[in-house]
């Protein structure tokens, strides 16, 4: 599959050079964004709990859609990485807050530990950009 277009949009973290990654890529119509933590652009942790990291997380990832001229309407997959399963309700809360109506398909598995000991939840998303939009 070839495609016409790609464009790669960075957050500017100094890790993307030297991990060789883009924190979103879109080709043609399907839009990538990479694993996505509660980490500010101060490069502060927010949230004190999973549902509210949850949520700005996906607030996050939003933004990079919108700036893909994409929106939530478009995602079809989503893969949440946490670090306490048990805490599964808190994190799905916020994603049906997001995509209630939307319902993309999604897997949550728990992982040993994120790339920081005060991260709870690490989202990455998949989206394809529907071409008749009203």
């Amino acid at each position: 599959m070839k495609y016409e277009e790609r464009i790669k949009i960075s957050s500017g973290a100094a890790w993307e050079d030297v991990h060789g990654y883009s924190r979103a890529v879109k080709a043609g119509d399907m839009i990538f964004i990479s694993g996505t933590t509660a980490v500010d652009d101060e490069g502060k942790t927010v949230g004190e709990d999973f549902y509210e990291q949850t949520k700005y997380i996906l607030q996050k990832l939003a933004f990079v859609l919108r700036e893909l001229d994409a929106s939530l309407e478009d995602v079809v997959r989503t893969r949440i990485y946490t670090v306490d399963i048990e805490k599964w309700e808190e994190i799905a809360k916020a994603h049906g807050e997001f995509f209630g109506e939307v319902k993309p398909a999604s897997t949550m598995v728990e992982v040993k530990r994120l790339i920081r000991e005060d991260l709870s939840v690490e989202i990455e998303i998949d989206a394809v950009i529907r071409k008749n939009r009203l």
